[in-house]
């Protein structure tokens, strides 16, 4: 059995319809031949696109992106409701939709821009007394909900029609978008259930890579798929950066807090020195940058 590789880096897929994110992941790594790989956020099978992976040294920077917000087109298919809130699940409820006019629709998204609350749906991987709440909901099983606080940054429509509408929406971590296109279709007097879900971006990713093509590559060899890989420091680029000096370096590579001139008074950083990138660090209330995650690739 040839030995796993250390591979280090931010692969960006594009997740095919059909897939969970799990199973896209488990295809990419084994083409890479990775030691370690995980992904950031999983997208239901029914939606595809942007699913950044981890390799290596890079999963430590995951949670991150986990955080980021993200931005999506979506379209919702109004008069159904279903037990998922999406195409794949069983029709609940069919409801009549009233006359809709770009005005009026123009209204309800604006009820929803900024910070609102959702309630989470019950087919989610949130836990309730340690049992994830679509596992309940399999069972037929309802349980209460706290509201979340998220924000909805934007919501862009781009095309309408008697019984649907597509949009685009830039959202927090943490938005469900069957939820919100629930709420929606029940702000415009009817129901309503995601029909296609595509996720553009994620923090500071806007592209992708088609598995076709990573398969493809794969034939032609491992450089030909590690070309594609992204820094690490890429997934938090938009971070204040601070260099330290070589002795500086001795130190923080050690785990103690080091002086760096320079460096903000308060926050995360990104630290470099030796001609590399050292990992991720916080300014202590003494001006001192601490380590928070170093990065050691083998």
């Amino acid at each position: 059995m040839t030995p796993r590789r250390a591979v280090h880096g931010v692969l960006l897929l594009d997740k095919p319809v059909g897939m969970t994110s799990n199973q896209a992941l488990q295809v990419v790594k084994r083409l890479f031949n990775a030691r370690k790989a995980g992904h950031t956020g999983s997208l239901d099978p029914l939606a595809s696109g942007l699913l950044p992976l981890c390799f290596g040294e890079a999963t430590k920077v995951s949670a991150f992106l986990l955080d980021a917000d993200k931005q999506y087109t979506v379209a919702c298919k109004l008069g159904i409701r279903t037990t998922t809130a999406d195409a794949e699940g069983e029709v609940l409820e069919t409801c009549q939709v009233p006359a809709l006019t770009h005005a009026r629709i123009e209204q309800v998204f604006e009820q929803f821009h900024g910070r609102i609350t959702q309630i989470p749906p019950m087919y989610s991987a949130l836990k309730h007394q340690g049992q994830r709440l679509y596992d309940l909901a399999r069972e037929g099983i309802e349980v209460p909900r706290e509201p979340r606080p998220i924000t909805i940054h934007s919501l862009e429509l781009i095309a309408y029609s008697q019984d649907s509408l597509e949009f685009k929406v830039r959202c927090s971590k943490g938005t469900y978008i069957r939820t919100l296109v629930e709420d929606l279709a029940h702000a415009l007097g009817s129901c309503g259930h995601v029909s296609v879900l595509r996720r553009l971006t994620v923090g500071p990713y806007d592209s992708m890579q088609r598995l076709e093509e990573l398969q493809q590559r794969a034939e032609t060899g491992y450089l030909a798929l590690d070309s594609l890989l992204l820094p690490v420091d890429s997934a938090v680029a938009h971070w204040p950066q601070v260099n330290l000096g070589m002795d500086a370096v001795w130190y923080f590579l050690r785990g103690q807090a080091v002086m760096a001139p320079g460096a903000p008074t308060a926050g995360w950083l990104r630290t470099y020195g030796d001609g590399r990138f050292l990992g991720l660090a916080e300014v202590l209330p003494d001006g001192r940058v601490t380590p928070r995650r170093l990065m050691n690739p083998d």
